[in-house]
């Protein structure tokens, strides 16, 4: 089997050195791009099954490239960020970013988030069926392929987003807190910032809900936190 390719975007030499070796030592084949123009070109040539997405690039931003990107990928992306505010951490999230990672940071604890978000991506979330539908068929999803129809159009969720949506079809009956949705979905410390289950949340909703303000699917239980309301 062919290593899995990821891609590295920072425009810092000494941090995308250290970066790709760690990976390559992991056993990853990795493509790095020093600016937001080359890496999407990149993408589209190589299209590879991770990125490492820095936040402050010198032409486009990673934060655009990230809203490019989820237009018509799921691939997961890993936010590099000199910023550590609550506030720039839920709106990476609001705009597609899987997670995020503050500088200076550790390269091993990166890799081992990179191997955490790919074998997310590899598992099937439920053991259940290989096709799910509610309502009807007003949402239907399709376990295999990770992908999610909603009135017969395919809806593009981050893979942050369909883990969630997993978790909570996988168990009908229980109510997640944000700390247990952070921990089963997600598989990531962050820092106390169980309110970006929010940011995700609010996300599913606009995508799969007829009205976001009055959900079907994703329930909220007041003062304990969410569960799936499909029938």
């Amino acid at each position: 089997m062919s290593p899995k390719k990821i891609l590295v975007v920072d425009d810092e030499q000494k941090i995308v050195d250290v970066v790709k070796a760690y990976l390559e030592k992991a056993g990853y084949e990795v493509h790095t791009a020093y600016n937001g123009t080359d890496a999407v070109k990149l993408f589209e040539k190589i299209s590879p099954a991770l990125i490492v997405l820095d936040l402050m690039l010198p032409d486009i931003s990673g934060e655009d490239i990230c809203k490019m990107l989820r237009k018509k990928s799921r691939v997961p992306i890993i936010m590099l960020t000199a910023k550590v505010d609550e506030k720039t951490v839920l709106e990476g999230f609001n705009i597609g970013a899987d997670d995020y990672v503050t500088k200076p940071f550790s390269p091993k604890q990166l890799v081992a988030r990179v191997i955490a978000h790919l074998r997310r991506t590899e598992e099937e979330a439920i053991p259940l069926s290989n096709i799910l539908s509610f309502n009807n068929g007003d949402l239907v999803l399709n376990v295999i392929k990770h992908e999610v129809r909603k009135n017969g159009i395919t809806v593009n969720l981050t893979s942050s987003e369909y883990n969630i949506l997993m978790t909570l079809v996988k168990y009908p009956q229980k109510t997640f807190t944000r700390e247990e949705l952070v921990n089963l979905a997600l598989e990531e410390d962050f820092n106390g910032f169980d309110r970006i289950i929010d940011a995700h949340v609010k996300n599913l909703r606009q995508k799969i809900e007829d009205n976001s303000r009055e959900p079907k699917y994703i329930l909220t239980v007041y003062k304990v936190g969410y569960r799936f309301g499909g029938e």
